[in-house]
């Protein structure tokens, strides 16, 4: 494609007169968004300024006009590299709409659906999903929501929120990954508020029942959904019950009782809470969320998941998102909801490109040390830092030693902590007072960190799915981050995996980490396996 729209010609750039500017927009990304009840380009979805001459087509730009064209003259079956095609002359060239007499936009066809996701990096397997919006405003939402957005400062949406937020609105039931720190959570409150909005004006005379439910593995991670939630729902008929322990049950009761749209918790505190009070009634959820499915779905989650979808009366929609998504999530996902549709955007189970991926060798004993070098370095040193370690009591030593030895305030957070305590700390941390904060797993996933630049990974977690959801912390909407990870032998298993990691995203690998005898043993072993396999064809 870059070849075809390069080779364009000046004469494909005559405009009539009553155009904003002098030259036709040769890019897609040149031209602006689209606003409401203005035609969308066919090919990607933006302003369609220009009616292409030969069909009729809403388009934006010499580039869609060349892929719209080029498509006319094909079977459909896309095809990985297009052969380059003919571009316009000067006498084929589009005109400018007449914004009096518009037209609606048209639907996209198979072909220009599927470059539009091959250019979004988005994927889509089973189920019926439809094409990505470019814009807030093309989803069938209350104007107050769109508001709400825009003061909320939502510009424009994230790749996956252009395909979730009108496959979610379809009552369509997904499994999406997207790398953490995309959007995710803004990609099901979206459509969560939307409906619980619309459910709540049809039956404004009795008081609200929870059309939603959310669960998520931490108290932080609910603290966040809700927090969003609220902001995205006010002046609307919208209200929300935060269900965590830590907080008065007694309060928590209180607010379901009275009438709410959406309940965010922990899967502990809401058994508790159905076990002891029975009299609360959950037959009008619809729509039931699982944020951070892959923890969600294993062990020492996975029963109390499984208690809660039972109690509920079979919700009509399932929603399950995660940065890192595995087989055996996929089929436990598929066993729980029909005709349930797979999303995925950007590399699956790869960490945030945007983060900056720096692996030291560090002997144990020497670890802390390295970490003070590091915070006392003017050239390494990127506050906020955030630093994960493997234990809560680890947590409490070193944020201690850190202040002591290198002058810098810092605070630990783990789940021993009380729920007023984790929230003034993170309050503290996340307005800048701390620059520095050492945290056990808890952290680890889901919450949205806006300040943090760097992160070091003092001890390694125990699988490297951890790993991926720990660095991604240093990055938020694509933003650039670094994280610092320490590793020796005590690591051992994880080697294979994280060279592989390492590799992927251009980052060095210490020569320690790869000649240890755990790498070479493991990558040989993997490539004799394959020999194999091809030998007997298969």
């Amino acid at each position: 494609m870059e070849t075809e729209v390069v080779a364009a010609t000046e004469s494909n750039q005559s405009l009539a007169s009553d155009s904003d500017d002098n030259e036709v927009k040769r890019r897609c990304w040149e031209q602006r968004e689209a606003l409401p009840d203005e035609p969308k380009c066919v090919i990607c979805g933006r302003y369609g300024e220009y009616i292409c001459d030969e069909t009729d087509d809403d388009i934006c730009s010499v580039e869609c006009k060349t892929i719209l064209l080029s498509r006319i003259e094909k079977s459909g079956t896309p095809s990985p590299c297009p052969p380059p095609v003919k571009l316009p002359t000067a006498d084929e060239c589009y005109y400018v709409r007449d914004c009096s007499n518009e037209t609606d936009s048209k639907c996209l066809g198979s072909v220009q659906l599927e470059l539009l996701r091959r250019k979004l990096n988005i994927s889509v397997k089973g189920g019926l999903v439809p094409p990505p919006v470019m814009s807030f405003s093309s989803c069938s939402v209350p104007q107050k929501l769109l508001d709400n957005l825009e003061a909320a400062g939502y510009e424009i949406p994230t790749p996956v929120q252009m395909q979730a937020i009108p496959a979610s609105l379809t009552g369509q039931s997904l499994l999406v990954s997207a790398e953490t720190g995309s959007g995710k959570t803004g990609s099901f409150l979206i459509p969560i508020v939307a409906k619980c909005v619309k459910s709540n004006l049809t039956c404004s005379e009795r008081k609200q029942k929870p059309s939603g439910m959310v669960l998520a593995p931490t108290r932080e991670i609910c603290i966040q959904i809700e927090g969003q939630a609220k902001v995205l729902g006010k002046g609307m008929p919208f209200k929300t019950a935060l269900i965590v322990g830590g907080d008065s049950m007694a309060q928590q009761l209180y607010r379901i009782q009275q009438g709410v749209s959406l309940i965010v918790g922990t899967p502990g505190r809401l058994i508790d809470l159905l076990a002891k009070h029975h009299e609360i009634e959950l037959d009008s959820i619809s729509i039931f969320v699982l944020d951070e499915v892959d923890c969600m779905l294993q062990r020492g989650f996975h029963e109390q998941v499984m208690q809660i979808f039972r109690a509920l009366s079979q919700p009509q929609q399932l929603l399950m998102y995660s940065a890192t998504v595995s087989r055996e999530v996929e089929e436990m996902a598929n066993s729980m909801a029909k005709h349930l549709a797979a999303i995925s955007v950007g590399q699956l189970n790869k960490p945030n490109q945007a983060v900056k991926q720096i692996a030291i060798w560090v002997e144990s004993k020497q670890k802390k040390q390295k970490l003070f070098d590091i915070l006392t370095s003017k050239r390494h040193y990127k506050p906020p830092v955030l630093v994960f370690v493997g234990s809560r009591f680890g947590a409490d030593l070193l944020s201690e030693a850190i202040t002591i030895c290198t002058g810098l305030k810092a605070l630990s957070i783990h789940s021993e902590k009380s729920m007023k305590e984790r929230r003034e700390i993170l309050g503290s941390f996340l307005v800048g007072e701390v620059p520095v904060m050492v945290a056990t797993g808890v952290l680890g996933r889901g919450v949205d960190l806006l300040c943090v630049k760097q992160v070091i990974v003092f001890d390694m977690p125990n699988s490297i799915t951890e790993y991926v959801h720990q660095i991604g912390r240093a990055s938020k909407m694509g933003e650039k981050g670094v994280s610092i990870v320490f590793i020796n032998e005590e690591n051992k298993k994880l080697f294979p995996d994280l060279v592989e990691i390492l590799k992927s995203s251009g980052a060095g690998i210490p020569p320690e980490l790869a000649h240890s005898k755990y790498t070479v043993t493991s990558f040989s072993g993997c490539s004799h396996h394959l020999k194999k396999r091809r030998k007997h064809g298969n």
